[in-house]
């Protein structure tokens, strides 16, 4: 099935903040003998779209069919439509909103100066088979009819505002007179590539009422309990013409919703009022249902003006969840309260986070930030199925790519953002990386090869002089009280982020038989670790230039020491920790690395200790702040915080299935291997983790008999080899610390 050509608008118009232009409806109404066998609907916008079919609402999700730069791609859906066809008349019905074809609200990031922006459009052709074998089709053009709809103003940052007096009962099914109505306008079509959506929909995960709802002088204010992502459904009785306001946000100051970490305060832009904030005008009479359906937001808190206090109920707010439809692949629970908050809070930060892609949070920015998902990529592969949404996120990743290699922060977007630096750029190759070694998918690798080869192309005429890589951004949020001196310097970050981005473009080139390039990403980090080791290191101390966490730990992971360097390389981190005293000081570059770094070493309790303890700077910190979920940064002023929902301090749950569960998957990188690795912190008295491989599950739990003795029980799919390992300190009850890897129960024994 081919795609439509031709979109079509319902005016050139498009909204301003002080501005708005309302949302579009669109019908079409066509005769049928009899239901067709077959009928099939492809429809498309730069913008989003809502479709029904004879009055019955079939939108695959939220927010279809996808977030693009329409200069990019154009995305669309496929319907099968047979069953929703009857003899006579049917309406094809459609609403549409601005999306990012027509996003002001996104000034900060240059959206309202897009070269795409417009009046929002569809696309569409229906195909069906007469039953005399003919085909026939319709597209969208001057015979589809429009008119405004009560979707006064639509913005995916800002909201939405809804006068349901102007509502048209009927309007999208057979019977209804639109004679009033205007022909549709046709309009250019964008320039970017028509493309099928294939990422997973976004859909209602789940649905609550407020925990409480508490009066104040100048409205109400809804509490639902948790930090969240989705809209609010709104349910009352109102007057005709009262104007309900619903302001969404994540943070309270003197029990107020404040909404200074949601915007830009003092940056200029006159819309930041408008910001998370959504308008409902009742019809008046009967009770009324509303819910937003063109935008999303990020909040545990609702602000309602305008409602009476006997309206006031729990029931007329009810928040709706919104993420992509990712299924669970993994988890891990354990004996530590805290851990489990913090495992319960990844998982919600980072689906909070992913709408069609990973966004940095689902409030102030909603951008796809490269480095945010780069981060997360090996936590969430191990968590949820997002494999099918980060191959589709990757073609428009691809896309954005500049002539010489440089890839922007953001994706989608509108020539914002680039030269954000190595631990930025970094996604092009280890989200393919990443899921070719959970997944064993080789298509992503051959997709993503060329992209890598130019980023490589960009990182090595951007080395500088002295050999470094010394540009963009660095090890972002970072926590502690150490002074600016005990941090890690650019060079450092990137230099090193850049020899690992050219790793594993090395192995992902010999996967794929692509030989010389292979030599050349070798080559490239080679040069990188010379000037690294000449210029970062000091040779006599085996100190890392900054001489902090990051610096040191980053080096470690990333291959900056000698086989017979490592020890004392490690001796000094943990003299760097012991000056912190045990406390984090690190951003998410140093995040990342430095707890594997430490179990790696045998320091698990140490590890342990620094994500679990309430003190602050810490994830146990969050925790005891009353944090639902995870935070952008740790900061101790919480009268003005940044985002209280990021997802890019979530590698923690991969160092719990890791290491506390002992899950090593593909440890050797061939597709074939299972190894089963726990460390038994000594604050936990039992640890228990699983991930669905593809070969099948995998469960690997431990949990103490005695002072002296641990069981550990496995379960493996067929198809895997490897081994089981016995911790430090401990052997197996024959006497050994090794076993093949094998199903069951085994008892572990303290040996020292």
């Amino acid at each position: 099935m081919d795609f439509p050509s031709q979109f079509i608008a319902a005016s050139l118009a498009f909204s301003e903040p002080d501005n708005p232009v309302p949302a579009p409806y669109l019908r079409k109404s066509f005769t049928l003998s009899e239901v067709p066998a077959q009928a099939a609907l492809l429809v498309g916008s730069p913008g989003f779209y809502e479709l029904t079919v004879n009055g019955q609402r079939l939108t695959k999700g939220a927010l279809a069919p996808y977030l693009s730069n329409p200069d990019d791609f154009v995305y669309f859906d496929r319907y099968e439509l047979a069953g929703a066809l009857r003899p006579g008349e049917n309406v094809l019905g459609l609403c549409f909103g601005n999306g990012l074809q027509n996003n002001p609200g996104g000034w900060v990031w240059q959206f309202h100066q897009a070269p795409w922006r417009g009046s929002p459009r569809v696309a569409l052709r229906l195909e069906w088979t007469e039953p005399d074998g003919n085909r026939m089709a319709i597209e969208g053009d001057d015979t589809f009819r429009t008119a405004p709809s009560p979707i006064l103003y639509d913005d995916l940052r800002h909201g939405e505002y809804y006068d349901s007096r102007l509502e048209m009962p009927g309007w999208d099914a057979p019977g209804f007179d639109d004679s009033g109505w205007k022909p549709a306008l046709p309009v250019p079509a964008p320039r970017g590539t028509p493309r099928l959506c294939e990422a997973e929909p976004i859909t209602v995960a789940n649905t609550w009422g407020p925990v409480r709802v508490t009066r104040l002088e100048d409205g109400h204010l809804y509490d639902f309990g948790i930090n969240t992502a989705g809209v609010c459904r709104l349910r009352l009785a109102g007057r005709p013409g009262q104007t309900i306001t619903m302001q969404l946000g994540e943070h309270l100051l003197d029990g107020r919703l404040s909404m200074r970490n949601l915007t830009f305060e003092g940056a200029g832009y006159p819309s930041d009022d408008k910001v998370q904030k959504n308008q409902f005008i009742c019809r008046g009479g009967e009770t009324q249902t509303w819910t937003p359906r063109f935008t999303f937001h990020g909040f545990r808190h609702v602000f309602v003006q305008g409602m009476d206090d006997q309206q006031a109920t729990p029931e007329a707010l009810t928040c709706e969840a919104l993420h992509s439809a990712l299924p669970e692949r993994g988890g891990f629970e354990c004996s530590d309260e805290t851990l489990n908050k913090l495992q319960l809070f990844t998982r919600r930060s980072t689906l909070d986070n992913f709408y069609y892609f990973p966004t940095d949070c689902p409030h102030r920015e909603k951008n796809g930030w490269t480095g945010d998902a780069a981060l997360s990529a090996e936590h969430i592969l191990l968590n949820l199925e997002a494999e099918r949404s980060f191959a589709e996120w990757l073609h428009n990743v691809r896309k954005s790519q500049r002539g010489d290699g440089g890839l922007p922060g953001i994706v989608p977007t509108a020539r914002w953002g680039y030269d954000t630096g190595p631990a930025w750029d970094s996604v092009i190759t280890w989200l393919p990386y990443y899921t070719y070694l959970y997944r064993g998918d080789r298509a992503i690798l051959a997709d993503n090869a060329r992209a890598i080869l130019r980023h490589l192309d960009y990182l090595d005429a951007k080395t500088g002089a002295d050999g470094l890589l010394n540009f963009g951004l660095g090890d972002w949020c970072p926590a502690g009280r150490m002074p600016s001196e005990y941090k890690a310097p650019l060079a450092v970050v990137n230099t090193l982020v850049g020899m690992d981005s050219c790793a594993k473009a090395s192995f992902i080139f010999g996967e794929l038989g692509m030989l010389a390039h292979r030599s050349f990403a070798e080559s490239l980090r080679e040069s990188l670790l010379a000037a690294a080791r000449l210029r970062l290191l000091d040779h006599s101390t085996l100190e890392v230039a900054g001489r902090c966490q990051t610096s040191q730990a980053l080096a470690l992971h990333n291959g900056l020491f000698l086989p017979g360097e490592r020890s004392r390389a490690f001796a000094v981190l943990m003299d760097i920790i012991r000056r912190d005293r045990e406390f984090l000081d690190v951003g998410v570059i140093g995040g990342r690395v430095l707890f594997h770094v430490l179990a790696d070493f045998g320091e698990i309790d140490l590890a342990v200790r620094m994500i679990a303890r309430p003190e602050f700077p810490s994830y146990g910190w969050w925790v005891a702040r009353g944090a639902t979920t995870l935070w952008e940064d740790f900061k101790e002023d919480l009268t003005r915080p940044n985002s209280q929902n990021h997802h890019f301090w979530g590698d923690i749950s991969h160092f719990f299935i890791r290491h506390l569960a002992g899950i090593h998957y593909n440890p050797r990188r061939n597709g074939r291997e299972l190894d089963i690795r726990p460390r038994f912190a000594a604050s936990l008295r039992y640890a228990r983790g699983w991930h669905r491989a593809p070969q099948g599950m995998v469960r690997a739990g431990w949990e103490r008999r005695s002072e002296d003795e641990v069981a550990l029980a496995i379960e493996v799919p067929e198809g895997l080899d490897g081994y089981v390992a016995a911790p430090a300190g401990y052997v197996f009850a024959d006497g050994t610390a090794f076993k093949p890897l094998a199903g069951g129960e085994f008892s572990l024994l303290r040996c020292l």
